[in-house]
């Protein structure tokens, strides 16, 4: 009976690491920008890593000591990550610089699949016309747009929630 809750912890533990690797490595969407597709596929996955954690054990008890171990990992690497710079840098993204000075990064907003139709949106919600007037514009860690105008009398504070958006960039002014 032990032994078979310590195969499940285990398991568990090493279905946590894959995930968080697969994720890193595949990329990986905050909360506000899934869309049908993105949680289809968070559903699959957790049915079809729910058998590696529990193995045949498909008791509650098995199921329960399975979802206890990811709480208790997932809050340890939390912990980690706030007191360790090195798990930090390791575990999680870093904002991006999209416009610096007027000139906006293409390799960047390339890499980040941000097109200029929803660049320019969160420059309005910024109350920002042109390009040429953002002093800085960073895609966050948390998935928002955050922009600084040169006009620092016009500064204001909003959230633009960025969403997936697989249009090409293109006409950048």
């Amino acid at each position: 009976m032990l032994f078979s809750y310590l195969d499940i912890i285990l398991r568990s533990v090493a279905v946590y690491f894959f995930m968080t690797i697969a994720l890193r490595v595949f990329g990986k969407k905050e909360l506000s920008q899934l869309n049908t597709a993105d949680i289809i596929l968070i559903l699959l996955i957790s049915n079809s890593v729910q058998n590696a954690m529990v193995g045949p054990d498909t008791s509650l008890s098995g199921g329960l000591i399975a979802a206890l171990v990811l709480f208790v990992i997932n809050f340890i690497i939390k912990k980690l990550t706030h007191k360790y710079k090195i798990f930090s840098d390791l575990l999680l993204d870093k904002p991006e610089v999209l416009i610096h000075d007027g000139k906006l990064d293409f390799k960047a907003l390339s890499k980040l699949d941000i097109s200029d139709e929803e660049l320019k949106e969160a420059m309005r919600e910024h109350g920002i016309e042109f390009f040429k007037n953002v002093k800085l514009a960073m895609l966050e860690i948390d998935g928002t747009i955050s922009i600084i105008s040169e006009d620092q009398e016009k500064l204001k504070q909003t959230h633009y929630k960025r969403k997936h958006n697989h249009k090409s960039l293109q006409n950048f002014n």
